[in-house]
């Protein structure tokens, strides 16, 4: 990592004007290049699994994963985990084409191939695995998954959406790998101390995932604008912040190129630094939470995915 931040925002090259304050930091995201906040949000081969993970994972199809997901740079573990979970339920499964056979639309094994696809990808036979390759083998089958994913998209984290949809064709399946993908990698702010006011702040606001969005809202279980939502959270890590956007950036220590982003810190996005319209909460790997717009609920989500990046703030 060459500055302060996990990922790289796309898009923000026209936003940085020469002296403007605050507008530094742009430089060296731009420099870094766009398109890797997915892989982050996701975690990395070094993610450590969260308590769903350990929990809904068998431990050696844990191991599976991390060291399958190893051969593919850019490839996080937790993707291909999400997988195995949605297809056989990490092999657990006794439904046609896990063990044996093939299902309906003839898939076979624990990670589902059709015997065209896994035929494309079952070699090199890997440490442990059948020889020669078995769609049924948990070893033969995650890491011909591995080289699928990284075919088609996984590589480098190009493109992990895109690389998911090749895999099952269904906008729908790619949301729902996702999704659990995210709910497996532990985020850094899941183990930084709990007794800074960043961390209280990012627990508590990781807590209002899935409130509501309401313009000028700032009550738990009612309603959030993005600004109420920081205020609020602070407000409970023992901090007061002003109530809109703009003056929380104002009034916040501003981040440099040099300075790592640290769970807690603020996102602000904009027309400018005098014209802040959206602000979010840092809590590691590239991640934001936030109350983003009209429509939508407190969520998770790269900050990479807003193109308007003014700068980050610690409070």
């Amino acid at each position: 990592m060459t500055n302060g931040f996990d990922t790289a925002p796309a898009g923000i090259g026209t936003k940085v004007a020469a002296g403007a304050a605050g507008l530094v930091l742009l430089v060296g995201i731009l420099a870094a290049g766009a398109g890797t906040g997915l892989a982050s949000v996701l975690g990395g081969g070094d993610s450590p699994p969260s308590a769903a993970a350990a929990t809904q994972i068998p431990p050696a199809m844990l191991a599976l994963y991390e060291e399958a997901a190893a051969t593919c740079p850019g490839l996080p573990w937790t993707v291909l985990a999400a997988i195995g979970s949605v297809e056989s339920g990490n092999d657990s499964s006794d439904l046609p084409g896990v063990h044996s056979g093939a299902n309906p639309a003839g898939a076979e094994g624990p990670m589902q191939f059709e015997p065209a696809t896994f035929a494309a990808y079952d070699e090199p036979v890997p440490p442990g695995g059948a020889n020669p390759p078995s769609p049924y083998d948990p070893t033969d089958a995650v890491y011909a998954a591995a080289r699928d994913l990284c075919a088609n998209g996984a590589a480098n984290g190009a493109d992990l959406s895109a690389a998911v949809f090749a895999y099952d064709h269904s906008d729908t399946y790619v949301s729902e790998v996702l999704d659990l993908a995210q709910s497996y990698g532990q985020s850094q702010a899941q183990t930084v101390s709990a007794d800074t006011a960043g961390a209280v702040a990012v627990d508590w606001a990781l807590a209002q995932v899935g409130t509501p969005y309401v313009w000028g809202g700032e009550t738990p279980g009612v309603g959030f604008d993005c600004s109420g939502f920081v205020q609020a959270a602070y407000k409970v890590a023992g901090i007061t912040l002003p109530r809109v956007a703009q003056d929380q950036y104002d009034q916040t220590t501003k981040l440099t190129l040099d300075d790592p982003l640290t769970p807690g810190d603020l996102l602000f996005f904009g027309g400018g630094p005098s014209d802040v319209t959206h602000v979010g909460i840092y809590v590691g790997n590239g991640q934001m939470v936030d109350a983003p717009h009209t429509g939508a609920d407190v969520r998770v989500e790269s900050y990479g995915r807003w193109t308007d990046l003014v700068g980050a703030t610690a409070v």
